[in-house]
């Protein structure tokens, strides 16, 4: 029987507030389970195959005791917390001392991502939250059965006070939104995850080497396994970007496991998608509330989810953190730009801009390790043209570079090639300016500063679009990127 996109969505609204029950925490992999769950049931496997997949998820009560009323008010759609712990009770010795897993686990959340499904299943935004977010968790009774005051925290803590139930009614009041259900996914189910599906692609235009995780990859494109996997979006000593960089790191895997596992055939073949279902649900835990009837209700309304259905954004930061009572530091929501994320989840609408129009040969950007908008650019005419040196530089400008300076002519006469002359110490963003100027010869010139020399020469002939793999950390508004644009190319 076809369950239409809304019944779908009320059935599970109605049974997760009927029963008090609260989302489960997960993090991006237990999404990708979940959508390769509702794409399975789509493709026609069944109910009989989702209720078998049902019985291996642990179960928890995130929203037990919780009051209707003291929540927000629910809006179209679905929206889930995905929760990734630090769990690593299962995983080998071996596979400790190979991935760098040692030590005691926190009993917090490492990763939290807000995921929205849209009303008519068409959509899926995830906007990361960092663990380190100044948050105010609401009074509360602690394990030992103590009143606790509502008081500030990093957001992580909220779990390790009072687990899944108070990091969810914590999420709630800081972003407004109702959240359906739970999802919470720990070190070992994502190792398992990964390898039942054969592994993973990640791309990237630089080498990433973090001493913490072990991480070690050269740039381009890696297949990694599971424990591979787990370094990468466990990095965050990479470089200055720290955990913001991990979260993007983060979302760009979950787009390339997304579109793993949905072009690989796994859905249509019920025997191999058992064996990878299973896999994926060894030690995950959901909300009682989400049943196989949901499951099936949503995977029949999702035919056509594709990576470029999803969206991915870190939730907007101020330029300032705020200290705790106890010395710590944290990061604080920019308050105008995450209000407008979470009115957006809250109205069903997309986060990231799509253009309206296409150019019909419009060239796809050159992904690039720094934004260009952190790229100071001086430009000189190398030619004869009039004017060369104003139209370059406003290209320049409207490819997001920061034009610096007052455009010139070069005083050593004609130049056949555009030449990016650059400071030794400032090699990764010559590296971005030459993608968006194809074929310029790169020059270094040493002690030439951090703005970057551009002579254009008679071969110019524009400027190629790019973008950053990763935004500038702190960059103002709100910056999301469709999963098409976050996976391998």
């Amino acid at each position: 029987m076809t369950v239409p996109p809304r019944p779908a969505r009320t059935a599970a609204r109605r049974t997760a507030r009927e029963r008090g029950r609260a989302p489960r925490r997960r993090w991006g992999l237990r999404l990708a389970t979940a959508v390769s769950v509702l794409l399975l049931s789509a493709s026609g496997v069944g109910h009989a195959m989702v209720t078998g997949v049902e019985d291996g998820i642990g179960r928890v009560q995130p929203f037990q005791g919780m009051r209707e009323q003291d929540r927000p008010t629910g809006g179209d759609g679905l929206n889930f917390l995905v929760v990734g712990t630090d769990g690593r009770d299962r995983i080998t010795p071996a596979e400790k001392r190979k991935y760098h897993l040692g030590g005691a686990p926190c009993h917090c959340t490492d990763t939290l991502m807000l995921v929205h499904l849209s009303a008519g299943r068409d959509r899926a935004s995830v906007v990361s939250l960092p663990r380190d977010s100044y948050a105010e968790v609401p009074a509360h009774k602690d394990a030992a059965g103590r009143e606790r005051r509502a008081h500030a925290v990093k957001l992580n803590a909220a779990y390790a006070e009072g687990g899944p139930g108070l990091t969810v009614r914590t999420v709630e009041h800081m972003t407004g939104v109702h959240i359906d259900h739970y999802l919470e996914v720990d070190f070992t189910s994502f190792m398992r995850s990964v390898d039942a599906v054969g592994g993973v692609d990640v791309c990237t235009v630089r080498p990433l080497k973090d001493s913490y995780t072990g991480l070690d990859l050269p740039a381009g494109k890696a297949t990694l396994n599971g424990g591979q996997a787990l370094q990468y979006v466990r990095s965050r000593h990479i470089d200055g970007s720290a955990d913001l960089g991990r979260m993007q790191r983060q979302q760009r895997f979950l787009a390339s496991l997304i579109h793993k596992v949905t072009s690989s055939g796994v859905l249509m073949n019920p025997v191999r998608f058992r064996q990878v279902a299973d896999a994926m649900l060894t030690s995950v835990r959901a909300d009682s509330g989400f049943t196989a009837d949901d499951l099936v209700g949503l995977g029949q309304a999702m035919r056509g989810f594709t990576p470029a259905s999803s969206e991915f954004l870190s939730v907007p930061l101020a330029r300032e953190g705020v200290r705790l009572p106890d010395g710590g530091t944290t990061v604080r929501w920019d308050p105008v730009a995450a209000k407008q994320v979470f009115q957006a989840l809250r109205d069903d609408e997309p986060l990231a801009v799509r253009p309206k129009k296409a150019a019909p040969h419009a060239p796809r950007p050159t992904v690039v390790d720094v934004p260009p908008e952190q790229i100071r650019v001086h430009v000189d005419n190398g030619t004869e043209r009039r004017g060369l040196a104003n139209t370059v530089t406003k290209a320049l400008g409207a490819a997001g570079f920061v034009p610096s300076g007052v455009p010139g002519d070069a005083p050593d006469g004609p130049h056949a090639k555009t030449v990016v002359s650059y400071d030794p110490r400032w090699d990764r963003s010559a590296q971005t300016l030459a993608a968006a100027l194809p074929g310029a010869e790169l020059r270094q010139v040493a002690g030439l500063g951090p703005v970057l020399r551009v002579t254009a020469g008679a071969d110019y002939t524009g400027v190629h679009p790019v973008r950053a793999e990763e935004p500038a950390p702190g960059t103002p508004g709100i910056s999301a990127v469709t999963g098409d644009e976050a996976a391998c190319p």
